[in-house]
């Protein structure tokens, strides 16, 4: 049965689906079979795996309100075993449709049903608001990442984000943990990048994840390419810490994986090149 996991944080701008696409696509390249899932309406994660918006393309949007069968949905991506089902602006009318529905709550993870034994991991890149959307995302998942930039304005939504998980525990999914918390846009030479990881530490313990994501050009970049780091700029620093992010959740999973090799990488750099 695959897990499935949330990408969430309500403050736009944190790393979050930068965080969701190269995180899964190291986990597809090391041997895993990995499903994305875009519940963010602006699409972010759908333009930056190379999936092109057109008026045909088939949504999670559609899936949800019934209209078409998975098989529609899902698209594979540059990164093997990597599979994404995109978004459009059309899912912004989806949390207004979502009110009038049974079980409004369970959407997603009813929809989810006939499809997560597919895939070793399901991610969900969540919308950055605490509305309808998330709530099915975390109603569904098994577990919930949530990544914090290392910087003052995000740490004060923390309680808010953290009372709703506590809330879909309570109510909706028992089951519901925290996979960990990443720490993005790291700049070691800031004073207060330094306080604010401190202050992360300590809220979260043992749920900080050891690696770090940087602030890195090339990551910033790799969207506008539709491409993920690892095919966009394997050497980069940003590669490398979602390489070793990807490693580190591995290992709490206790799932065994095989490492990114010079092959890997080279075969990633042909299929980019064969278009």
């Amino acid at each position: 049965m695959g897990k499935i996991i949330s990408i969430a944080n309500q403050k736009g701008g944190v790393g979050k689906t930068t965080t969701c696409t190269n995180l899964a696509a190291y986990v597809a390249a090391m041997g895993k079979k990995v499903l994305i899932i875009d519940l963010d309406p602006q699409g972010n994660a759908t333009s930056g795996l190379g999936i092109k918006k057109s008026k045909d393309l088939k949504t999670i949007y559609d899936l949800i309100a019934g209209d078409v069968e998975f098989e529609e949905v899902i698209k594979p991506t540059i990164v093997e075993d990597l599979d994404i089902i995109p978004s459009t602006t059309d899912l912004a009318g989806i949390e207004i449709e979502m009110v009038q529905m049974p079980q409004r709550e369970k959407l997603v993870k009813n929809t989810l049903e006939a499809i997560k034994d597919k895939y070793d991991f399901i991610m969900m890149d969540c919308p950055p608001a605490l509305g309808l959307i998330t709530v099915n995302a975390l109603t569904a998942s098994d577990s919930v990442i949530i990544p914090i930039p290392c910087e003052f304005y995000p740490l004060e939504g923390l309680t808010q984000l953290m009372n709703t998980i506590k809330f879909i525990k309570y109510r909706l999914n028992p089951n519901i943990d925290i996979e960990g918390v990443v720490m993005t846009m790291k700049d070691k030479r800031s004073n207060l990048t330094t306080q604010v990881a401190d202050e992360i530490l300590r809220f979260f313990g043992k749920k900080v994840f050891f690696t770090y994501i940087p602030r890195n050009v090339r990551l910033a970049e790799a969207p506008s390419h539709g491409e993920p780091i690892l095919v966009y700029e394997p050497s980069s620093k940003g590669a490398e810490a979602y390489m070793s992010l990807a490693e580190e959740f591995l290992d709490r999973n206790k799932i065994k994986y095989k490492p990114i090799t010079k092959e890997t990488k080279i075969k990633l750099r042909e299929v980019k090149d064969n278009g």
